[in-house]
Order: C-alpha cells, then structure tokens, then sequence
C-alpha cells in the first residue's frame, strides 16, 4: 500500500535541508523495519509450511513447499515494503497552514504531517478536522518544531527530534482527537471562528506561567514558577463576566484567568488541568480568582498539593477545586465580557475580543 505524506513545515522554524534529512532517515528506518518485520513473518509462514509439508509426507499425503510460502509472503526483504511518497507544502505569513493543507489533499495526501509551532499544528489540524459526525479528511502527524509544542507533549510525541517524530507519523496507528472551536466576537460587531487543539482563554497567558529562570527551574524544581506567576499575577485584574455552561443559565464569575482546555499540560511538564483529556468529548475550564498574596498561595497550594501530590497519593480522578481555583467541565461554554479583552487561542493572539463560544468536536482529528 502506497502511504502519500503531505509535509507542511513552516521555514521559520527549520531549515530546509535539515528537514529534508531528517525525513529521509525515517523514511529508510521505517522501511528497515518493514523489512524486517516482513521477513520474520515469512520465515515463520515457511516454518509452518515445511512442518506441515512434512506432516503430510508422513501420512502420505502432499503439501506445498517452504520455498513456494516464502515466494508468496508478499512484501519482503526483497522489495519495498512500506513505499512512501512525500510531498512538501511551505507555509508562508500569509497562510500558516490553512491552504497549504488543501492543497495536500488535493495532491491525494492520506497523512498530512504539521512540521513548526503551535501555531502551524493548529492551523493543519483546523483544516482537517471533520464536522459532527464526519470523518477527518486526512490523518494528522506532528514533527515539533517550536518551543511550546504542546500538543506534542500531550500525545508523547517526540520533542527535539525530527527523525523520531516523522519515523511515528509513518507507522503509528492513528488514535481519535477532540477537536475545539472557538466562535469570538469583536468590538466592531464581528466574528470569527477558530479551531484548536489544546486550549483557548483570557487573563494570565499558559507561556508566561513556565516562562521561568532556566537556572533557578534546574535549583528549585516547581518552586520556581512561585517566581514566574507572581510576575504574571502583577499584569492581571480580576473581571466580571457571565458564564453559561453546556445548557444552563449565565451565572455571574469573577476571575482574572479563564482557560478552556482540550489538553491539561503545558510547557516544562506543569499540568494545569489533570483531568483534561484529549479524546474524552469534554472540555475542561480552569477558573483562576486569586487576588492577593494570600489567594495566590491558594492557587499554588491547590496546583502543587491539591491536584499534584495529593492526587498521586490518594489516586483521585477528579480535580479539586479551592476558594482561588475553580476546575469545571463542560460540552459548550459561552461567555460575555465586559469590556474587550486580548484572547488566545493556542497561543495565537486575538484582540478586542468582547464574548465567545467554545464547544468541542469529539473524534473530529484522527493523530498519530
């Protein structure tokens, strides 16, 4: 079976020639142990023939010979057994992925693999996701080459290898993602639907939670995002605003952070929801209230103990939630804000940004 690859690889993160290298060995590592996998399956076929060749010679009776099960085992060492053509598709400014994923399906593409950020995996998977019910129009592979990479993380993908990550997307069994779409409306009056993978909100971005002093990381462990999130916590006010989840009434919250997630961990390991998962139909929402030194210890102790150590010890499968950290699930979550506010949406910025909709897609990516 001929597998046809679309590689959507953003230049900004890697250069040509090293991609191009890194593909190549996959592919011939796939293909090794195609081979190899498809020889032992044959040696053991003419095993089976030879034993009951002689069998039947012992009981009189005629049976095929070992060599004419090898001849017909199909593919073996012999010839090509995981033939693989790739295609490459560049993403530019203009088009981080979008267009350059149909035209990979459009050349026949059954595996389109997102090589860049975060930003090129969301806009390929964007465009491959099918709608309620429907099927996805490719199958999505990943090759991490940003610095969040963090759908990457969530799936176990492999980071900081090129080779190890395409060698997956050529020969892992694709298993069901969720997929999110965020339906934002604007100051001016208009709107705009986006889709993502790990997760979207306001207040205290997930990059500046881990962007913490490599050096005092390596020291104090997960002490040293105390640092990171107090720096954050200076830059955020606590908003009101409405909530309506799944089909039930607004109720009014207050908080400074609303995060809506697909996938619970984040740059550096930190899982800020435990219970996300990301081909469970659900999205879970992380409620940030803290407003104070006092509330901000809250929240540590709540991420730390509470829904860290705690849960390993005790073996919890909910989060718990305190007085500053709200942990809820919904289908669908529609909130009304206030004023405008700056949005993300896997790490993609969206300004002026006065209400929106999220609901998930179950099973709309199939990944690799």
């Amino acid at each position: 079976m001929q597998h046809v690859i679309g590689l959507v690889w953003n230049p900004s993160k890697v250069e040509e020639a090293e991609l191009r290298a890194a593909v190549d060995a996959a592919v011939d590592s796939a293909h090794a142990a195609a081979r190899e996998e498809a020889g032992a399956e044959a040696d053991a076929e003419a095993g089976a023939e030879a034993g009951a060749e002689a069998g039947a010679e012992a009981n009189g009776g005629a049976a095929t010979g070992a060599a004419d099960a090898a001849d017909g085992a199909g593919p073996g060492a012999g010839g090509s057994p995981l033939p693989v053509e790739v295609h490459w598709f560049e993403t530019t400014e203009a088009d981080p992925g979008a267009e350059a994923t149909a035209a990979a399906l459009a050349a026949g593409c059954t595996v389109v693999v997102a090589a860049g950020g975060d930003g090129t995996v969301r806009a390929v998977a964007a465009a491959l996701g099918g709608s309620d019910g429907a099927p996805p129009a490719a199958e999505l592979g990943i090759v991490p080459l940003g610095t969040g990479n963090l759908l990457a993380r969530n799936l176990d993908v492999p980071l900081g290898d090129p080779k190890a990550a395409f060698e997956r997307a050529l020969t892992a069994t694709a298993r069901p993602l969720d997929l999110g779409e965020a339906r934002l409306s604007f100051a001016d009056g208009s709107e705009q639907v986006e889709g993502f993978v790990v997760m979207v909100g306001f207040g205290i971005d997930a990059q500046m939670i881990v962007e913490t002093d490599d050096e005092l990381k390596a020291k104090a462990g997960w002490l040293a995002y105390v640092e990171s999130l107090g720096r954050a916590a200076g830059e955020t006010e606590v908003v009101e605003f409405a909530l309506t989840l799944d089909d039930g009434a607004a109720e009014a919250e207050q908080a400074h952070t609303l995060l809506i997630a697909n996938c619970g961990t984040i740059q550096g390991g930190m899982t800020l929801l435990p219970d996300a998962v990301p081909d469970d139909g659900e999205l879970d929402l992380l409620v940030l209230r803290a407003d104070g030194v006092g509330a901000w210890l809250d929240t540590m102790r709540n991420m730390v103990w509470d829904n860290g150590l705690k849960r390993l010890l005790t073996g919890a499968d909910r989060a718990e939630s305190s007085a500053s950290t709200g942990h809820l699930r919904a289908k669908r979550v529609h909130v009304e804000l206030p004023s405008p506010h700056a949005f993300e949406v896997d790490g993609d910025d969206f300004e002026e940004v006065t209400g929106f909709e999220v609901r998930i897609v179950p099973a709309a990516l199939l990944v690799r």
